[in-house]
């Protein structure tokens, strides 16, 4: 198991409270490994291990596992009133009804739960609202490029990080996909793709024509970084023979969303102060899906790039929208606490210094950067940082 230090932090820093501890996001980014890391750190600490609940519901046996009292009958064979135990249940969203019971539980014994799901609708409706306030959400990521190098052993400042860049770009940062040989990493992440549009999204959506759910997500990942909407995906695929409505195209977008394997992200009128709803952009959670969504064929380089800048902000824990401002567009407007950063993301500087003179019209003090992927002696342009991303990913200063 590949050590994910940040990720076990954050759920050491919320041990022994009563918030239930929910780790989420794509299918195969780690959540069950850190589950894992988590059981070990707690055996390291002296828990002893009939104080570990531990239960995969995707394992063989737990597969047959679905509604609540099913779920009851599990751990009342395991819970002890009488005894501190740590709960931590993988891929929960198997089990219906399964908010009320991690409630009671949480309610009436003496315990610490941490649970893992890959669907967002886990925590939504109206029995999410049992545990309202009473837990906190751990977001998960494929690796970024810093835990990359590390699982590559592959130092930041070795002559190899250029190319390392490149097949991190190419491939992502599934970890399964990190630790194959090169001649089976494609197939690795087929393999990841075919199961979260199947099994987290197809068949949890009781999807019919999968054809159509796979143009939606190859046309998304084509056009990562350009505002769409349902009307325009419909109308492509009408003229690609495919008879689909807005309606249909607008309920794949929810599924494909609650997979985590697209992020939306909302226009906002940084004039006017408000969002707009007609148009927003759509990022997919690793360029290597990307990759094998469009037919293992290279993209708009730019596009891509303002991909993994997107994924890397969700992982510093910003909020992120795309500013409209007048005519004018900001890559990236991404919020945290109090404070606020402004991101243009370009492949190459281009001559009319259109990237800067976006952001020297935002009339505030807050910081404003460029990142791009070829290198500049320049650090600067009218006072705002030009940043190789690779300098930005490792987080080096200029």
């Amino acid at each position: 198991m590949i050590e994910r230090p940040k990720y076990l932090a954050e759920l050491i820093e919320f041990k022994d409270t009563d918030l239930i501890k929910i780790i989420t996001g794509v299918r195969r980014s780690g959540k069950s490994v850190l589950l894992m890391l988590y059981r070990d750190y707690l055996l390291k600490q002296g828990i002893e291990a009939r104080d570990i609940i531990y239960i995969n519901f995707e394992d063989y046996q737990m597969q047959l596992v679905q509604t609540e009292n099913q779920l009851r009958k599990i751990l009342d064979k395991r819970l002890n009133k009488n005894r501190r135990q740590y709960i931590l249940l993988d891929e929960i969203q198997n089990v219906s009804g399964w908010q009320r019971v991690i409630n009671g539980v949480r309610v009436s014994f003496n315990c610490d739960i941490v649970i893992t799901g890959s669907n967002a609708k886990m925590l939504s409706g109206e029995l999410a609202t049992l545990l309202s306030g009473r837990y906190v959400e751990i977001p998960i990521y494929p690796f970024s490029f810093k835990e990359f190098l590390n699982a590559k052993n592959i130092s930041s400042d070795s002559r190899e990080i250029d190319s390392a860049f490149t097949e991190y770009e190419k491939f992502g940062g599934f970890p399964a996909a990190i630790l194959a040989n090169d001649a089976v990493k494609d197939q690795v992440l087929k393999g990841i793709y075919d199961a979260v549009i199947l099994n987290d999204v197809s068949m949890r959506g009781n999807v019919r024509d999968v054809t159509i759910l796979r143009a939606v997500v190859g046309f998304l990942a084509d056009n990562t970084g350009q505002l769409v909407q349902p009307n325009k995906i419909a109308n492509t695929l009408k003229s690609e023979g495919m008879r689909v409505s807005p309606h249909t195209i607008t309920r794949y977008l929810e599924l494909l969303e609650n997979a985590f394997l697209f992020y939306h992200v909302q226009q906002y009128d940084l004039r006017g102060r408000q969002y707009l709803k007609t148009t927003g952009k759509y990022f997919i959670a690793d360029s290597g899906l990307r990759r094998i969504a469009v037919g293992r064929r290279a993209g708009n380089y730019s596009n891509q790039l303002e991909n993994i800048v997107y994924i890397e902000l969700k992982r510093r824990g910003y909020i992120i929208n795309v500013g409209k401002l007048g005519s004018k567009e900001i890559d990236f407007v991404a919020r945290k606490d109090d404070d606020i950063l402004y991101v243009q993301v370009t492949y190459e500087l281009p001559d009319n210094k259109h990237e800067t003179n976006n952001l020297l019209k935002l009339n505030d003090n807050y910081q404003k950067i460029v990142i791009t992927q070829k290198y500049y002696e320049v650090t600067q342009i009218d006072g705002i940082p030009i940043i190789n991303i690779v300098d930005w990913l490792l987080d080096r200063k200029s």
